[in-house]
């Protein structure tokens, strides 16, 4: 009863602040999607962060320490790098452009016929196609949590249970079964209706309060996320009989050589070490996040300052990558202690789904009741903080880019109302989660899905990126690799199963396709460039437009370099604490400890080199 309670008062708590910012959510698009542009910058950060904790997050972690060691962790790690140079060269970029998606830039950026095309094309791709994917991948995970702690074939009358297991059967769908062994039937029916009153709570308070409820509840819910997963990693701990305890059982299960290779962060040879090498080099600049693109520019427009959105994406990078990442690693080492798997069952084809599953089961073999309800609650926080950013941010494209722009101005010519719009938005939360739950239930590993939601969003990075640093840089060339990333992304998931070449041949291809079609196409107008120039205040290859405009010709290529001489050094600090740490904590017995003193030391050296550039006004 204890778990439930605390359940029950986190939910109260997010619906309550969905319905105190429904007035001014009420007002305008800008009130409904960038919180009228109040947002401070620790608490855009911090929402940035509870997005990223996703429910599916944990499970993901679990299962790449399971199938390849900590050092797979990289592959989330180098984002890292990715984060911060969002947050110190185009953070600014994107509160400066004064657009409400990142669809919208387009009309903003570019000249030519097919500037709304393009924006259109954007606004389903971003918003439909890749953030229900996300989404339904997150879904994924609400599944295996639900299925475990939501046992609805005890709780509710037969007779009306009875009904809901006629309905689900009629449907004809699967969701679950594996983890807690329940008939098929049973299974689905629990997790459909998990399911729906998840998404039902969720949307009633981010589709009422707009940005401001997704924002105010995101700060609560990473908190209680962060304490639940403490908890649970200390919980962890003291079953193992302490942190040294718990490497010397992974050497007990595993042998010195397996344990050596599962707990190491640096790369420990074979063949399989370039291969991966040359993923982690790639993966966190061709994404299709690379330049903040989705949810991460919107809490960037939404920032009160542009010191604001810096700090936003600083503050997001250290809470994502080195607090978080912390917890996590003593979670799944331990559960590597825990639930012990042999070599065979390693072999096996749904091993790494098999292996997620322990981060829920764990939760309710090892946690007793009252700390159980907040690691739920926790896990239901991190679960509703993505899926009201990914609701929010998906209706803005229906509602702003398509809705208005398109069908109102386009088609209709006319001027749609503020509470029209608004409206528009919150039906669009609907059609968003239809078409999320179909991919649900065609899912299997979170592993797989995240896997291929990467080669899809490889062919953007480049020119997201080039978009801001090249003035050269036109429609077609975006329009280039968004082409080229939905025809070649199917076309390598057959010709090739190694992942290190379909992202190599994905970021090599759809980069010379961007870049050799700018060369051939027509450039962008100079007054379309020199307003951009003017409201934005570009860094890197804006030499021309500069001079245009009447300004200082070299400041452009300056600003880029003080932008990415604070992003390698906040990097190199990061990651010398993230690893200097993790080191210290999951060390191997006999391992010395001073390489992670070293390492520690380093980072907290490196701070005063970029601490005063990234707080500056």
């Amino acid at each position: 009863m204890i778990d439930l309670l605390i359940v029950l008062a986190f939910v109260v708590y997010a619906v309550g602040a969905g319905f105190r910012a429904q007035k001014k959510a009420s007002q305008n698009l800008q009130e409904y999607f960038l919180a009228g542009k109040t947002l401070s910058g620790w608490r855009a950060g911090l929402s940035m962060a509870a997005t990223q904790f996703a429910a599916d997050t944990p499970l993901l972690v679990t299962g790449l320490i399971a199938t390849g060691g900590i050092f797979l962790l990289w592959r989330l790690w180098i984002y890292g790098l990715a984060f911060l140079m969002m947050g110190f060269i185009f953070a600014i970029g994107w509160r400066r452009a004064g657009v409400l998606t990142d669809a919208e830039l387009t009309e903003v950026r570019y000249s030519g016929k097919g500037v709304l095309a393009l924006r259109v094309l954007k606004a389903v791709y971003y918003g439909t196609v890749i953030n229900c994917v996300v989404m339904a991948m997150v879904l994924v995970a609400a599944v295996r949590i639900a299925e475990i702690f939501l046992p609805w074939h005890q709780w509710l009358p037969a007779s009306v249970y009875g009904v809901l297991l006629r309905f689900t059967s009629a449907l004809g769908i699967h969701l679950g079964g594996s983890a807690s062994g329940l008939d098929p039937a049973i299974a689905t029916t629990n997790n459909l209706l998990s399911i729906f009153l998840i998404l039902a709570f969720t949307a009633l308070y981010s589709t009422t309060g707009g940005l401001r409820s997704v924002v105010t509840t995101d700060v609560m819910q990473f908190s209680l996320a962060m304490l639940g997963t403490l908890v649970y990693a200390g919980m962890i701990i003291v079953q193992a009989g302490g942190i040294r305890e718990l490497t010397r059982s992974v050497v007990e299960f595993y042998g010195r050589s397996a344990a050596e290779r599962m707990l190491s962060f640096a790369p420990t040879g074979g063949e399989a070490l370039l291969p991966f090498l040359v993923i982690i080099g790639l993966q966190w600049f061709f994404q299709m996040n690379s330049d903040g693109t989705g949810y991460l520019a919107q809490r960037s427009m939404a920032c009160a300052t542009d010191r604001d959105a810096r700090i936003a994406g600083l503050v997001f990078a250290w809470m994502q990558i080195f607090v978080r990442s912390i917890i996590w690693l003593i979670i799944g080492v331990g559960l590597l202690v825990i639930y012990p798997f042999s070599q065979e069952a390693a072999m096996g084809d749904q091993f790494a789904a098999s292996r997620e599953v322990t981060f829920v089961t764990g939760i309710n073999d090892l946690l007793p009741p009252g700390i159980r309800g907040l690691m739920l609650t926790g896990m239901l926080a991190a679960l509703a903080s993505t899926l009201d950013t990914h609701l929010n941010w998906g209706a803005s494209y229906w509602s702003n880019d398509i809705y208005r722009r398109l069908i109102s101005q386009q088609w209709l010519q006319r001027r749609p109302k503020s509470h029209e719009l608004v409206i528009v938005a919150r039906l669009s939360n609907l059609l968003i989660l239809v078409i999320a739950l179909v991919i649900m239930a065609n899912l299997g590993s979170i592993q797989t899905a995240w896997y291929i939601s990467l080669l899809f969003g490889a062919g953007m990075g480049s020119v997201l990126v080039l978009r801001w640093l090249w003035e050269r840089i036109n429609l077609f060339s975006e329009l280039a690799a968004m082409v080229t990333s939905l025809l070649v992304a199917p076309l390598l998931l057959v010709a090739t199963e190694q992942e290190w070449i379909r992202l190599g041949s994905m970021a090599l291809v759809s980069t010379l396709a961007a870049v050799g079609v700018t060369f051939f196409t027509p450039a962008t107008e100079e007054s379309v460039r020199m307003a951009f120039y003017r409201r934005v205040r570009p860094v890197g290859f804006w030499r021309k437009t500069a001079l245009l405009v009447g300004d200082d010709p070299g400041r452009p290529l300056r600003e880029l370099g003080r932008g990415v001489r604070t992003t390698l050094l906040t990097a190199a600090s990061l990651f010398f604490m993230l690893v200097g740490f993790g080191k210290w904590l999951i060390r191997l017995p006999g391992e010395s400890i001073v390489i992670p003193l070293a390492l520690m030391l380093a980072g907290a050296v490196l701070v005063r080199f970029w601490w005063k550039e990234a707080l500056r006004a």
